[in-house]
């Protein structure tokens, strides 16, 4: 493909040796990156500016997942996070955190919260999968929507992996990745009464790799992960592959973007892996590859 992209990133950004690293989120006010690590259950932030000695981090005693900004709040203040059992706002300031709602699900000790993201009418969609120490993971996972603070609604059960939830620049596009259906599917929106309808796949994986998280730019094109396959891919608004991002450890898990251009990647570990590979998994990666991120909505609580 002769207008085929590619990009090859060689060096981390930052070494966080994140066992689960998940869910970049690009702070503009204070040119930050935040991210969590699912398994040692930690939100890291870095400065973009002051690079990796400005790594802080909070240590939780159960999973976050992914978080999101609050309309009406300063996110240096305060967050929404996806935990264990459902949404909740941290204190960033004393890293303690109170449950809004949780999964109305009879397995709740079985599962967890993934992925997740807010649509443009300020709800919050998030999945849940079987937790780390449950064994397998099983197909006993749902995709929710959560409306203020109000019970959460399931809109889709019976998955196993669900992952990232992102919008077209418009707004008028949900796209959502099931991992191990190797899918993402999308929805028309709308933005009236957030509704969804004509369901179809958007893009379909063929490698060996499992699509993971992703990021919408401003021309709509996602910026999607693939967990196994040392790569990032950038799949059009028609849902073509047109391009791909070479990083040096195979488990690229999710992306954000920066009004300059760049492109963040959270990976995670490679302990069975090998050289770079293994030295590497869990770290973060940055490479300006000139798109711009769509509009991000903060919850309404």
């Amino acid at each position: 493909m002769a207008d085929f992209q590619r990009w090859h990133v060689t060096e981390p950004f930052v070494e966080t040796h994140c066992s689960l690293g998940e869910g970049p989120y690009y702070e503009p006010a204070t040119n930050t990156l935040r991210f969590v690590d699912i398994i040692k259950q930690q939100l890291h932030t870095v400065s973009l500016s002051e690079g990796p000695s400005s790594l802080k981090t909070l240590q939780f005693q159960e999973a976050v997942t992914v978080t999101a900004d609050i309309e009406g709040r300063d996110p240096q203040e305060s967050l929404l996070i996806g935990a264990k059992q459902g949404l909740a706002i941290l204190d960033r300031k004393t890293g303690k955190y109170e449950y809004v709602t949780k999964f109305n699900d009879e397995r709740a000790d079985r599962i967890r919260s993934n992925d997740g993201a807010v649509d443009p009418n300020g709800r919050f969609w998030l999945g849940t999968m079987t937790d780390f120490n449950k064994g397998e993971f099983q197909p006993e996972g749902s995709l929710y929507r959560f409306a203020q603070a109000s019970p959460a609604e399931r809109t889709r059960s019976g998955l196993t992996i669900p992952n990232s939830v992102g919008f077209s620049p418009d707004g008028r596009t949900m796209y959502f990745t099931h991992s191990t259906a190797q899918e993402v599917i999308a929805w028309d929106y709308n933005p009236e009464d957030g509704s969804l309808s004509n369901e179809r796949i958007f893009y379909r994986h063929e490698g060996t790799g499992d699509p993971d998280g992703f990021r919408v730019d401003t021309e709509g094109n996602l910026w999607h992960a693939v967990y196994g396959e040392s790569r990032v891919l950038k799949i059009s608004p028609e849902g073509k592959l047109v391009g791909e991002v070479i990083i040096p450890t195979r488990n690229a898990t999710c992306t954000d973007l920066t009004p300059e251009g760049e492109l963040l990647i959270t990976t995670a570990g490679d302990d069975n892996g090998e050289g770079e590979s293994k030295r590497l998994g869990g770290a973060v990666f940055r490479i300006n590859v000139g798109a711009k991120p769509a509009p991000r909505w903060a919850y309404k609580l």
